[in-house]
Protein backbone atom coordinates (compact mmCIF):
# COMPACT_ATOMS: atom_id res chain seq x y z
CA UNK A 1 0.00 0.00 0.00
CA UNK A 2 2.64 2.67 0.86
CA UNK A 3 4.45 1.77 -2.36
CA UNK A 4 1.40 2.62 -4.43
CA UNK A 5 0.95 5.93 -2.63
CA UNK A 6 4.48 6.95 -3.47
CA UNK A 7 3.86 6.11 -7.04
CA UNK A 8 0.77 8.25 -7.19
CA UNK A 9 2.60 11.14 -5.46
CA UNK A 10 5.43 10.94 -7.91
CA UNK A 11 2.94 11.10 -10.72
CA UNK A 12 1.40 14.22 -9.30
CA UNK A 13 4.83 15.94 -8.87
CA UNK A 14 5.72 15.26 -12.50
CA UNK A 15 2.45 16.70 -13.75
CA UNK A 16 2.93 19.89 -11.80
CA UNK A 17 6.43 20.23 -13.18
CA UNK A 18 5.20 19.83 -16.71
CA UNK A 19 2.63 22.53 -16.17
CA UNK A 20 5.24 24.98 -14.93
CA UNK A 21 7.43 24.25 -17.95
CA UNK A 22 4.53 24.82 -20.36
CA UNK A 23 3.72 28.14 -18.75
CA UNK A 24 7.34 29.20 -19.14
CA UNK A 25 7.35 28.30 -22.79
CA UNK A 26 4.14 30.28 -23.34
CA UNK A 27 5.65 33.32 -21.61
CA UNK A 28 8.75 33.15 -23.73
CA UNK A 29 6.63 32.86 -26.88
CA UNK A 30 4.62 35.96 -25.95
CA UNK A 31 7.80 37.91 -25.29
CA UNK A 32 9.19 36.90 -28.64
CA UNK A 33 5.99 38.06 -30.37
CA UNK A 34 6.22 41.39 -28.53
CA UNK A 35 9.77 41.98 -29.66
CA UNK A 36 9.02 41.05 -33.26
CA UNK A 37 6.20 43.64 -33.39
CA UNK A 38 8.63 46.47 -32.55
CA UNK A 39 10.33 47.94 -35.63
CA UNK A 40 14.05 47.17 -36.00
CA UNK A 41 15.10 50.81 -35.84
CA UNK A 42 12.97 51.64 -32.78
CA UNK A 43 14.63 52.38 -29.43
CA UNK A 44 13.91 50.58 -26.27
CA UNK A 45 12.51 53.59 -24.53
CA UNK A 46 9.24 53.31 -22.78
CA UNK A 47 5.96 54.69 -24.04
CA UNK A 48 6.17 57.62 -21.70
CA UNK A 49 9.52 58.72 -23.06
CA UNK A 50 8.64 58.69 -26.88
CA UNK A 51 5.51 58.12 -28.96
CA UNK A 52 5.25 54.89 -30.83
CA UNK A 53 5.71 55.01 -34.62
CA UNK A 54 2.50 54.37 -36.56
CA UNK A 55 2.68 51.06 -38.35
CA UNK A 56 2.09 51.10 -42.11
CA UNK A 57 -0.90 49.05 -43.41
CA UNK A 58 -0.41 47.18 -46.63
CA UNK A 59 -3.50 46.84 -48.93
CA UNK A 60 -3.84 43.98 -51.47
CA UNK A 61 -5.46 44.66 -54.93
CA UNK A 62 -5.60 41.00 -55.86
CA UNK A 63 -9.20 40.54 -54.69
CA UNK A 64 -10.37 43.77 -56.44
CA UNK A 65 -8.73 42.69 -59.65
CA UNK A 66 -10.49 39.35 -59.38
CA UNK A 67 -13.87 41.07 -58.91
CA UNK A 68 -13.17 43.34 -61.85
CA UNK A 69 -12.29 40.36 -64.01
CA UNK A 70 -15.51 38.60 -62.98
CA UNK A 71 -17.57 41.71 -63.85
CA UNK A 72 -15.82 42.05 -67.21
CA UNK A 73 -16.41 38.38 -67.87
CA UNK A 74 -20.08 38.70 -67.00
CA UNK A 75 -20.44 41.80 -69.19
CA UNK A 76 -18.72 40.04 -72.05
CA UNK A 77 -20.99 37.02 -71.59
CA UNK A 78 -24.06 39.26 -71.54
CA UNK A 79 -22.85 41.03 -74.68
CA UNK A 80 -22.37 37.71 -76.44
CA UNK A 81 -25.88 36.63 -75.43
CA UNK A 82 -27.33 39.92 -76.72
CA UNK A 83 -25.47 39.46 -79.98
CA UNK A 84 -26.67 35.88 -80.23
CA UNK A 85 -30.28 36.93 -79.58
CA UNK A 86 -29.98 39.72 -82.16
CA UNK A 87 -28.44 37.33 -84.68
CA UNK A 88 -31.20 34.79 -84.03
CA UNK A 89 -33.90 37.43 -84.49
CA UNK A 90 -32.19 38.65 -87.65
CA UNK A 91 -31.99 35.10 -88.98
CA UNK A 92 -35.66 34.52 -88.15
CA UNK A 93 -36.63 37.79 -89.85
CA UNK A 94 -34.56 36.85 -92.90
CA UNK A 95 -36.16 33.39 -92.99
CA UNK A 96 -39.64 34.89 -92.73
CA UNK A 97 -38.79 37.40 -95.46
CA UNK A 98 -37.48 34.65 -97.70
CA UNK A 99 -40.53 32.47 -97.01
CA UNK A 100 -42.82 35.41 -97.80
CA UNK A 101 -40.87 36.10 -101.00
CA UNK A 102 -41.08 32.43 -102.03
CA UNK A 103 -44.80 32.36 -101.27
CA UNK A 104 -45.33 35.56 -103.26
CA UNK A 105 -43.28 34.17 -106.15
CA UNK A 106 -45.25 30.92 -106.06
CA UNK A 107 -48.54 32.81 -105.97
CA UNK A 108 -47.40 35.03 -108.84
CA UNK A 109 -46.32 32.00 -110.87
CA UNK A 110 -49.67 30.31 -110.24
CA UNK A 111 -51.53 33.48 -111.24
CA UNK A 112 -49.41 33.81 -114.38
CA UNK A 113 -49.99 30.15 -115.25
CA UNK A 114 -53.72 30.59 -114.73
CA UNK A 115 -53.73 33.76 -116.81
CA UNK A 116 -51.70 32.04 -119.53
CA UNK A 117 -54.10 29.10 -119.52
CA UNK A 118 -57.09 31.42 -119.70
CA UNK A 119 -55.39 33.43 -122.45
CA UNK A 120 -54.62 30.25 -124.35
CA UNK A 121 -58.22 29.08 -123.99
CA UNK A 122 -59.48 32.47 -125.12
CA UNK A 123 -57.13 32.47 -128.10
CA UNK A 124 -58.16 28.94 -128.98
CA UNK A 125 -61.84 29.89 -128.74
CA UNK A 126 -61.17 32.99 -130.81
CA UNK A 127 -59.41 30.95 -133.47
CA UNK A 128 -62.27 28.47 -133.50
CA UNK A 129 -64.77 31.31 -133.83
CA UNK A 130 -62.71 32.85 -136.59
CA UNK A 131 -62.55 29.55 -138.44
CA UNK A 132 -66.27 29.09 -138.03
CA UNK A 133 -66.89 32.65 -139.19
CA UNK A 134 -64.61 32.20 -142.18
CA UNK A 135 -66.22 28.88 -142.97
CA UNK A 136 -69.63 30.47 -142.64
CA UNK A 137 -68.71 33.53 -144.65
CA UNK A 138 -66.74 31.77 -147.35
CA UNK A 139 -69.04 30.56 -150.11
CA UNK A 140 -69.02 26.87 -150.84
CA UNK A 141 -67.20 26.08 -153.99
CA UNK A 142 -68.92 24.03 -156.64
CA UNK A 143 -67.49 22.44 -159.73
CA UNK A 144 -67.82 24.30 -163.01
CA UNK A 145 -69.82 21.49 -164.58
CA UNK A 146 -73.42 20.28 -164.76
CA UNK A 147 -73.24 18.57 -161.37
CA UNK A 148 -71.78 21.68 -159.71
CA UNK A 149 -74.32 23.98 -161.39
CA UNK A 150 -77.27 21.89 -160.23
CA UNK A 151 -75.95 21.63 -156.65
CA UNK A 152 -75.25 25.36 -156.39
CA UNK A 153 -78.69 26.14 -157.84
CA UNK A 154 -80.31 23.83 -155.27
CA UNK A 155 -78.51 25.57 -152.36
CA UNK A 156 -79.93 28.93 -153.54
CA UNK A 157 -83.38 27.40 -154.08
CA UNK A 158 -83.31 26.05 -150.52
CA UNK A 159 -82.70 29.55 -149.11
CA UNK A 160 -85.66 30.90 -151.04
CA UNK A 161 -88.00 27.94 -150.43
CA UNK A 162 -88.09 26.81 -154.08
CA UNK A 163 -88.76 23.04 -154.39
CA UNK A 164 -86.95 20.70 -156.76
CA UNK A 165 -84.83 17.57 -156.59
CA UNK A 166 -81.50 16.86 -158.18
CA UNK A 167 -83.07 14.08 -160.29
CA UNK A 168 -85.96 16.24 -161.53
CA UNK A 169 -83.68 19.15 -162.48
CA UNK A 170 -81.08 16.91 -164.14
CA UNK A 171 -83.73 15.02 -166.14
CA UNK A 172 -85.32 18.19 -167.56
CA UNK A 173 -81.93 19.77 -168.37
CA UNK A 174 -80.88 16.72 -170.39
CA UNK A 175 -84.16 16.77 -172.33
CA UNK A 176 -84.11 20.54 -173.01
CA UNK A 177 -80.42 21.30 -173.74
CA UNK A 178 -78.39 18.12 -173.24
CA UNK A 179 -76.46 20.07 -170.57
CA UNK A 180 -75.32 22.91 -172.84
CA UNK A 181 -75.69 26.28 -171.01
CA UNK A 182 -75.41 28.16 -174.34
CA UNK A 183 -78.18 26.20 -176.08
CA UNK A 184 -80.84 28.20 -177.99
CA UNK A 185 -83.98 27.12 -179.84
CA UNK A 186 -84.39 28.90 -183.12
CA UNK A 187 -87.25 26.89 -184.71
CA UNK A 188 -90.16 26.57 -182.15
CA UNK A 189 -93.06 28.94 -181.79
CA UNK A 190 -91.20 31.10 -179.32
CA UNK A 191 -88.42 31.55 -181.82
CA UNK A 192 -90.95 32.38 -184.47
CA UNK A 193 -92.34 35.00 -182.11
CA UNK A 194 -88.86 36.48 -181.63
CA UNK A 195 -88.30 35.24 -178.08
CA UNK A 196 -86.33 32.00 -178.48
CA UNK A 197 -85.78 29.73 -175.52
CA UNK A 198 -82.26 29.83 -174.08
CA UNK A 199 -79.94 28.09 -171.58
CA UNK A 200 -79.93 24.77 -169.76
CA UNK A 201 -83.68 24.68 -169.18
CA UNK A 202 -84.67 26.65 -172.32
CA UNK A 203 -86.26 29.64 -170.63
CA UNK A 204 -87.56 32.54 -172.76
CA UNK A 205 -86.31 36.04 -171.76
CA UNK A 206 -89.67 37.33 -170.36
CA UNK A 207 -89.99 34.29 -168.09
CA UNK A 208 -86.38 34.64 -166.94
CA UNK A 209 -86.95 38.30 -166.07
CA UNK A 210 -90.19 37.54 -164.21
CA UNK A 211 -88.82 34.62 -162.17
CA UNK A 212 -85.20 35.68 -161.71
CA UNK A 213 -84.00 35.13 -158.14
CA UNK A 214 -82.05 37.88 -156.43
CA UNK A 215 -78.45 36.98 -155.76
CA UNK A 216 -77.93 35.22 -159.08
CA UNK A 217 -76.52 36.89 -162.22
CA UNK A 218 -79.07 38.54 -164.52
CA UNK A 219 -77.72 36.51 -167.40
CA UNK A 220 -80.03 33.97 -169.03
CA UNK A 221 -77.03 31.96 -170.19
CA UNK A 222 -75.58 31.73 -166.66
CA UNK A 223 -76.23 28.05 -165.78
CA UNK A 224 -77.07 28.62 -162.09
CA UNK A 225 -79.27 31.66 -162.73
CA UNK A 226 -81.08 29.79 -165.54
CA UNK A 227 -81.78 26.72 -163.37
CA UNK A 228 -83.04 28.76 -160.40
CA UNK A 229 -85.32 30.95 -162.52
CA UNK A 230 -86.74 27.93 -164.39
CA UNK A 231 -87.35 26.00 -161.14
CA UNK A 232 -89.02 29.09 -159.64
CA UNK A 233 -91.33 29.26 -162.67
CA UNK A 234 -92.05 25.49 -162.56
CA UNK A 235 -92.88 25.70 -158.84
CA UNK A 236 -95.36 28.49 -159.59
CA UNK A 237 -96.98 26.67 -162.51
CA UNK A 238 -96.55 22.94 -161.71
CA UNK A 239 -95.70 22.77 -158.05
CA UNK A 240 -92.10 21.64 -158.70
CA UNK A 241 -89.69 20.94 -161.53
CA UNK A 242 -90.06 17.25 -160.64
CA UNK A 243 -93.58 17.39 -162.12
CA UNK A 244 -92.38 18.59 -165.54
CA UNK A 245 -91.87 15.84 -168.15
CA UNK A 246 -92.12 17.86 -171.38
CA UNK A 247 -91.99 21.35 -172.77
CA UNK A 248 -93.35 23.78 -170.28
Amino acid sequence: MPKHILTRGHGRALTRHHKIAAAGVAALGAAAIGFSAVPSNASTTTTAEAPAQTAKVAYSTQQIQGVKADVNSQLAGASVKVEQIAAKKQAEAAAKKQAAAEAAAKKKAAAEAKAAKARQAAESASRSAERAEVKKAAPKKYGNNLDGWIREAMSIMKKHGIPGSYEGIHRNIMRESSGNPKAINLWDINAQNGIPSKGLLQVIPPTFEAYHVKGTPKDIYDPVANIVAACNYAADKYGTMDNVDSAY
